[in-house]
């Protein structure tokens, strides 16, 4: 089991280092709102990622690899919450307010939209759900590791919390870094590119989905 459990970590590993839709939504929200907000996408995150664990587990998320209708709702969904979120981060980026003459240029410009703790995490929750890859990477890839004989609702569950401490460490690294940058870059010009390219990002990764096929 010990030795099932260290090549799943290293596996896994790689892939939640890998750049993706989760991890810029935590580098935008660390950046653009700071720290706290950037931790709380995290856990939305990482509450989805139980949701699905627990739903492989069960044999739930078997549902999206068997059935085209299943996955194709929950990928349409998802793609029309990554449109939404991009739209919105491109409008936000043009609503923010340039400084007045006697401002210093370096000022960061206030968010045009107050936006809650709550908010960061529904988003977070909400990204990871209504992916669907999310779905099949749990199912996909947990059951490959799991040794002969050994129960498989146990193991499943002990893999999923091995992939979910390795994402809270991940994203504690990097919602600390991208914080970090937007301490030393305080312009609104910086505030309003990240969100022009979160943006840009959140609708790509949309057609990515509406395209995708299993």
């Amino acid at each position: 089991m010990i030795t099932a459990v260290l090549a799943f970590a290293g596996v896994a590993a790689l892939i939640n280092v890998t750049p993706g839709l989760d991890t810029l939504l935590v580098v935008r929200t660390s950046a653009g709102q700071g720290r706290r907000f950037g931790v709380a996408a995290a856990l939305g995150i990482l509450s989805g990622c139980v949701v699905w664990s627990v739903a492989t587990a069960a044999g739930l998320t078997a549902l999206l690899t068997a059935s085209h209708l299943a996955y194709d709702a929950l990928r349409i969904a998802g793609a029309g919450y990554l449109t939404w979120l991009g739209i919105s981060a491109l409008v936000r980026s043009r609503r923010r307010s340039a400084p007045s003459p006697g401002e210093a240029s370096d000022q960061v410009a206030p968010d045009a939209v107050p936006r809650g703790w709550l908010t960061a995490f529904r988003s977070g929750m909400g990204t990871n759900l209504l992916n669907p890859k999310a779905g099949v990477f749990y199912m996909s890839l947990i059951p490959q590791f799991i040794p002969h004989g050994a129960p498989t609702f146990g193991t499943t569950l002990l893999l999923s919390a091995v992939d979910m401490v390795e994402l809270a460490v991940w994203y504690w690294v990097v919602s600390g870094a991208a914080h970090a940058l937007s301490e030393r870059i305080r312009r609104p010009s910086f505030r309003r590119r990240m969100e022009q390219i979160s943006g840009i990002a959140f609708l790509g990764f949309a057609v990515n989905l509406l395209v995708d096929e299993k």
